[in-house]
């Protein structure tokens, strides 16, 4: 009889992902102590990539009045959108600083309530009274103007991609695309096409704002209940007749949200095409940045955030109103139809209400001027304040600029910049496989590859590194005050309001602070970025934590947790999704921000865009370091989404034993 030998009680051992990635990261140290300054990929400042969208530029200005595309395509769409701005913006003016007044606060009224009417009211006279009417008036204009378009163009869309898994799958990576692309990503083909001025400044907010138009539609059409959709069908209702009749009533608070989000993004993408010459509120950012006065600048901002608050509480109200009153009109219609007439004719009232409202005041002060004596600024106050802190926080400021630029920022610059682009490559592909898997490291090297074809891989490297200490610093602050508000109501309340503001107030208002600070120079880019990006952070961070089960919390507090144990043990480890999803946001800020740093001394990349606008000689590299820009934004975001979903996955998959 054969014994049966007895199993072994050696376990093979197989190294873990944290043993993996140390020993990726010393293999790593050892090929850069190696090959340190070899196959390096310096900056050509006259690439191939930057010759062939040069003479792309100078073959679309000698065709732009003979070839077909163009006089039957791209100059009737330029001609087109002139007239629709030219049309918004007459109306506007037209009924001067009293009639408008009175149109906003009624039409607010009829859509969101008496008191989002009165803040209407005071939002709009508080443009004339900071001295900005006219140009307030400019940069409503183009924003009105692209938002009709973009709903106009997105709905519809977006109802197709929630009817169709064909059309979702094409957009959806399409739109991925648009959201990660930094604003000044968008102006350089629009100037291209269509040159500068309004014209280009519209289609660039449109193609900006877009998207939330068409995500948030569909998800609405897509949350629709199906047994409800099912039972419109079995009487005989055609899918015309369900997506009318059900559908888009049910989803009416999803597209309503639509709107509001691309009423916020059109507003902030407005402000930076001042850059291509687009009136408004962005050219007043412009001259303040000039002449560095952060006060001219403050009082441009508040009218941009006044405009921002006004605009999101109307289709933020009437969202929840329409949501309210469709479950109100369908309990009067089953109770009878002299109750529908009655809540119809209420509709029905309010709106001769406003429109008479409406002319009262433009026959009051049609096409006035809003009067001198009351008009008011903050431009005294703020650089008062700001000469203050320049005299006396300088020196604490410089120094942090100094101990971050030479201990941090240079030597990550030089690490990358001076090791071999193909072990950069490798890096990012080991990472993205051991982080967020094959198809995310795939392309994020495909994004690198992009870059060193361009001709820009020194520069891109450059940001990168910028990004990077951006982002590092973000989290750090974001993650800081997010744990705190969270664990907090009071912190809470009081940072609301001061994340609310600081989420409306454009881009370029940030600049001005930052170089105040810092000076001129790549760190007052990142200052500036921070500022920027830790807003939405800190708000991830926070609903992460709130949103952690109460029983997993009372349950680690019950076994003798300190409040420092559960948040190292309990919250933290179970938002770690938020605080991932966190990450990604923030370093799509960062990046955005960075570019606009070209403006103040950041050089790379966001000089690079900046120059191809100034001077004609240098628009392929311009193009190009825009493209570039673009790539690494794919780069960045394929990581951190990649590393969100693994993780989801995993949590989702992990089942406990009995």
């Amino acid at each position: 009889m054969t014994a049966i030998p007895a199993p072994s009680s050696r376990i093979a051992w197989r190294p873990g992902r944290g043993t993996l990635f140390a020993a990726f990261v010393v293999l790593l140290i050892a090929g850069y102590a190696l090959l340190r300054g070899r196959a390096t990929l310096p900056h050509d400042g006259d690439a191939g990539a930057f010759r062939v969208f040069t003479g792309l530029r100078d073959w679309v200005d000698d065709n732009r009045d003979v070839n077909p595309v163009f006089l039957f395509v791209v100059n009737y769409l330029r001609f087109g959108v002139s007239l629709l701005v030219g049309g918004v913006q007459s109306l506007l003016t037209g009924l001067g600083w009293v009639g408008l007044t009175a149109v906003a606060g009624a039409l607010a009224g009829v859509l969101a309530g008496w008191r989002i009417a009165v803040l209407t009211g005071a939002g709009f006279l508080s443009f004339g009274v900071l001295g900005l009417w006219e140009e307030s008036v400019d940069t409503l204009s183009l924003t009105l103007s692209a938002v009709l378009l973009a709903v106009l163009i997105g709905l519809p869309l977006g109802v197709l991609s929630a009817r169709s898994d064909a059309v979702r799958a094409v957009l959806d990576p399409v739109l991925d695309v648009m959201q990660i692309m930094p604003a000044f990503a968008y102006l350089a083909p629009m100037t291209l096409l269509f040159l500068i001025g309004e014209p280009a400044s519209v289609l660039a907010t449109l193609i900006y704002a877009i998207p939330p138009a068409i995500r948030i539609s569909a998800l609405g059409l897509r949350g629709v209940s199906a047994t409800t959709v099912e039972a419109a069908t079995s009487i005989g209702a055609t899918r015309w007749q369900v997506l009318r009749g059900v559908q888009l009533p049910m989803a009416r608070r999803a597209i309503v949200l639509a709107v509001n989000q691309t009423i916020m993004m059109a507003l902030s993408m407005v402000v930076v095409t001042a850059l291509i010459d687009a009136p408004g509120l962005g050219q007043v950012i412009i001259r303040a940045l000039e002449r560095v006065n952060v006060g001219l600048a403050f009082d441009a901002g508040v009218a941009i955030v006044v405009m921002a608050i006004v605009l999101d509480r109307i289709t933020s109200r009437a969202a929840d109103r329409a949501d309210t009153t469709h479950h109100q009109a369908r309990r009067v219609a089953d109770q009878g139809g002299a109750a529908w007439r009655g809540a119809l004719g209420g509709r029905r009232l309010s709106w001769a209400l406003a429109a008479l409202t409406a002319l009262a005041g433009a026959l009051v002060n049609g096409g006035g001027e809003f009067p001198e004596a009351v008009r008011w600024s903050f431009a005294p106050a703020v650089n008062d304040v700001v000469g203050w802190i320049e005299l006396h926080l300088y020196p604490v400021t410089d120094a942090i600029k100094n101990v971050l630029t030479a201990g941090v920022l240079n030597p990550l610059q030089q690490v990358l910049t001076e090791s071999p682009f193909w072990l950069v490559m490798a890096a990012v592909l080991g990472v993205g496989l051991m982080v967020s898997g094959v198809r995310a490291a795939l392309v994020a090297v495909g994004a690198l590859t992009g870059i060193a074809l361009l001709g820009l891989w020194q520069h891109a490297m450059e940001t990168l590194a910028t990004v990077l200490l951006a982002t590092v610093l973000t989290l750090l602050a974001g993650v800081a005050l997010g744990v705190w508000t969270a664990r907090s109501d009071l912190a809470g309340r009081v940072l609301r309001p001061v994340l609310d503001a600081a989420q409306t107030m454009p881009s370029f208002v940030y600049l001005l602070p930052a170089v105040a600070l810092f000076g001129a120079s790549r760190f007052t880019a990142i200052a500036a970025s921070v500022i920027y990006a830790v807003p939405p952070v800190v708000r991830l961070v926070e609903r992460g934590i709130r949103d952690v089960p109460d029983t997993v919390v009372e349950a680690a507090a019950s076994a003798g947790s300190t409040p420092a144990q559960l948040l190292r043990k309990v919250q933290l480890p179970v938002a770690r999704p938020a605080l991932l999803l966190a990450a990604n946001q923030g370093i799509v800020m960062v990046l955005a921000m960075v570019v606009v740093g070209g403006l103040v001394g950041a050089g790379a990349l966001g000089y690079d865009v900046v120059a191809g606008f100034a001077q004609r000689s240098d628009f392929g590299k311009g193009f190009a370091a825009g493209l570039a820009i673009v790539l690494l934004g794919v780069l960045l975001d394929r990581l951190t989404q990649g590393a969100g979903r693994r993780r989801d996955t995993a949590v989702t998959t992990v089942t406990p034993t009995a």
